[in-house]
């Protein structure tokens, strides 16, 4: 045998040579498996050697020496080596997180099929457009198929606007391999392996144990959760140890303030045995259980698995505990447990109460009578979760007017005058919720709840209760009455000093409450008094819609008296609203249009205002365009003021005003019936407007007006009409719709304006007519 430089025979050499082609060919066999990009390169470099291979046996060829055929395998070889390290680095570091992750093939004690339906329902959660991440499936293809039969109706039906807390999933905090953990962390990783595999004394000992650490924290929160310790403390919970459920309750309770465990609890099933939990005999299990669903129900998906459970009927009936032990022969301690019993069961509901399906289903169990029985007690503790149950539900007509019904109104103001401030907060976001309706404003008046809350406004340091209170005050002061005795507790003082280092939330309401109570001639000039025109107009340059809708009412208000009117205008405020009519969200469109409107009334040269602002006219025009009737009619009420100049009329009538009026006379919403009216009369003062309306069929659809119910739009219309009437062809078409009939009866109408225009239209028609007959014989 001949032996190579290495040392080796050349048999051995080529034994090694097929040994090294076998690995080769077994690597890029197990890359291939495992990587799809490996696969696709050698995919890739198959097709390249191939045509190579084609050209080579096409031409003639040396024959390649040994060093030069052991060079491929060789390049593979190291290029595949490389590779596979790297796979082995990412394997191992998958492996590593793995292991610090919670085991999740855990057997419950709990059946599937109890809830398999909630797992029907956590699989999609949308929040935004944005799918929330679902728990840990049971099994990969049960997950699946459950996943695919989500029923999406309901999902939607149950959703509300007050649903917005923690619907976001929050980010998973893992303990890192290499972090500092402190001692606390391995100490209750060590219990839960006592929880594990102790009896039942060593159980309750370590559950002892367990709840004298600090379980606020985080780090211990997550040790519990990262060892497996929740799928323990939920299994105790289906035992029939009673010390054993109260001591895991206890921990859950404390623990389930993370957001991310709270979570977790819900993937594990922990809920539908909590639920079942609230049937116990014994009082101590069901507050327990109650406080923790309460903590863990602050996302929807929750809140739908308790519904789903018969939760909300459990936790009603809860309320009933402090009913039903009113003998006086019982002892005060028995009594304190019914009442704790009561309000965790109202702290629950308090939780559930901020999705409409729970709402109407603690409605229909029964809860509003209960909540109600319970708003008469002297429990501090127990007023704030019922207080705020109700101020969640009050969001819906239907508990608006039970509320009403039930007498609520009154204990709610009884409780402004409390010391609590929690209590007091929410009592005045419940009469905000409530106030839209005229009674209750009314109600809150007659029992004396104006005053306390004008009183509160003098406390600014907790903002919450700021916004809640402001924001009653808003509501209240829709009602004229209401704003009379605000100004006697110089509460629009308080407001006008509110306008300027506030949170939005306040901001919000102080400005509501200002636009209401500037309706009335005294209040605007007790608002520029204090200096309120400057801090509203310095608003204007916001970007919260709501506020902004409330600034553009405020300012459009004081803006009534002239000498408001001029500070506005220095302070370049016109312009501000007019710029507003740029905002995408109608609702600031429309009310800056309204706003316009006395602005343009009391400026002292409006015409002039108007043209200083460059595209103006063009884009108050352009707006008619819009698709919303209250856009549409607060336009056209702008478009009325502008049209009082010549010139501005000149202006939007080459922009194109008159087809653009025209086809929106086919409407049936007196609004805008009314200052559509009232703008075609004013357009027809120009040229030959009136011929153009005329010819752009407006004139029949305006005399279908007169039939309206809304004495404001036939005084609109007949000044219209009146104005078309000019024009003999009008008059024609008027006469063929019926208009001299409607409006003969509007010639005796006590409204003095209605009385002129219905008579000088028919006057012109009639004029028409005779002029007509006397060429007809002539």
């Amino acid at each position: 045998m001949k032996t190579s430089v290495t040392g080796k025979t050349e048999d051995e050499g080529e034994i090694n040579y097929e040994r090294k082609s076998e690995i080769y060919k077994d690597l890029v066999t197990f890359l291939k498996e495992k990587s799809a990009k490996f696969s696709e390169n050698m995919s890739k470099q198959d097709i390249r050697f191939t045509e190579e291979w084609k050209k080579e046996n096409e031409e003639p060829k040396e024959i390649p020496k040994k060093e030069e055929a052991d060079a491929l395998p060789k390049a593979f070889l190291a290029s595949s080596k490389n590779i596979l390290e790297k796979n082995q680095i990412n394997f191992g570091k998958t492996q590593m997180t793995k292991r610090l992750e919670p085991s999740l093939n855990w057997k419950a004690t709990v059946d599937f099929k109890e809830h398999k339906s909630l797992l029907r329902d956590t699989q999609e959660e949308k929040h935004g457009g944005r799918l929330e991440r679902a728990g840990p499936p049971v099994s990969p293809g049960r997950a699946q198929l459950v996943r695919k039969s989500a029923e999406k109706i309901e999902e939607i039906l149950s959703d509300s606007s007050s649903e917005n807390e923690e619907d976001e999933e929050p980010p998973d905090h893992r303990q890192e391999a290499n972090a500092d953990l402190p001692s606390e962390y391995w100490q209750i990783q060590k219990l839960v392996k006592y929880l594990k595999g102790g009896n039942q004394t060593a159980t309750v000992i370590a559950l002892c144990s367990m709840k004298d650490f600090n379980l606020a924290q985080e780090t211990c929160q997550l040790a519990i959760r990262d060892v497996g310790g929740l799928e323990v403390l939920i299994n105790l919970l289906d035992t029939d140890e009673v010390k054993c459920k109260i001591g895991s309750l206890k921990i859950l309770k404390e623990i389930s303030h993370n957001p991310q465990i709270r979570r977790n609890i819900v993937d594990l099933g922990g809920l539908p045995i909590m639920v079942n939990i609230l049937d116990s005999p014994h009082k101590s299990l069901k507050c327990l259980a109650a406080e923790t669903i309460a903590n863990v129900a602050k996302f929807r998906r929750a809140r739908r698995a308790v519904r789903h459970h018969g939760g909300i009927t459990k936790l009603v009936a809860l309320l009933d505990c402090a009913q039903s032990s009113a003998e006086p022969a019982q002892s005060s301690l028995y009594d304190a447990r019914d009442v704790e019993v009561a309000r965790c069961g109202a702290l629950a509901l308090w939780s559930c109460s901020k999705s409409y399906a729970n709402k109407e289903a603690i409605r229909k169990a029964g809860g509003i009578p209960l909540l109600a029985h319970l708003l008469k007690t002297s429990h501090e503790n127990m007023l704030i979760p019922v207080v705020g149950t109700l101020q969640e539900c009050a969001s819906e007509e239907n508990y608006r007017a039970a509320i009403k019904a039930e007498r609520i109104i009154e204990n709610l103001v009884k409780n402004l005058n409390s010391e609590n401030e929690q209590l007091q907060e929410h009592c005045a976001m419940a009469i905000y919720q409530c106030a839209e309706d005229k009674e209750t404003r009314d109600l809150v008046r007659l029992h004396g709840g104006l005053k306390p809350l004008a009183s509160l406004l003098n406390n600014t340091d907790n903002k919450e209760r700021l916004a809640a209170v402001t924001g009653a005050i808003w509501k209240c002061s829709i009602s004229k009455e209401n704003v009379t005795k605000f100004r006697e507790y110089k509460a629009i003082e308080t407001l006008v000093g509110l306008l300027t280092d506030q949170p939005e939330e306040v901001l919000v309401n102080v400005v509501g409450a200002l636009g209401e109570c500037c309706q009335e001639y005294e209040n605007r000039v007790l608002v520029r008094k204090c200096g309120g025109i400057q801090p509203l107009v310095n608003l204007l340059v916001g970007i919260n819609q709501t506020l902004l809708v409330n600034v553009t009412k405020a300012v459009g208000a004081c803006a009534v008296e002239p000498e408001s009117m001029m500070i506005i205008d220095r302070l370049d405020g016109v312009r501000l609203l007019w710029s507003l009519l740029k905002n995408p969200h109608p609702d600031v469109k429309a009310s800056a249009a309204w706003a316009l409107c006395p602005c343009i009334q009391n400026a002292k040269d409006a015409g002039e205002m108007v043209r200083c602002f460059v595209g103006g006219l063009e884009l108050i025009v352009n707006l008619l365009k819009s698709d919303n009737k209250e856009v549409l009619a607060s336009v056209c009420a702008a478009i009325t003021n502008i049209a009082k100049d010549q010139e501005n009329l000149a202006v939007i009538t080459d922009h194109g005003v008159v087809p653009l009026l025209s086809k929106l006379a086919n409407t049936n919403n007196d609004k805008l019936r009314r200052h559509l009216a009232e703008a075609i009369s004013r357009c027809c003062m120009w040229g030959r407007n009136r011929v153009a309306f005329g010819e752009y069929k407006a004139v029949a659809p305006l005399v279908r007006y007169l039939k309206s119910n809304d004495a404001n739009v036939h005084r609109a219309t007949a000044q219209a009409l009146y104005q078309l009437s000019e024009d003999a062809d009008n008059c024609i078409t008027m006469h063929e719709n019926g208009a001299v009939k409607l409006l003969l009866g509007m010639v005796g109408s006590p409204d003095q304006d209605l009385q002129e225009a219905a008579a000088g239209c028919i006057s012109n028609i009639r004029r028409l007519a005779l002029a007509t007959e006397k060429a007809r014989y002539t």
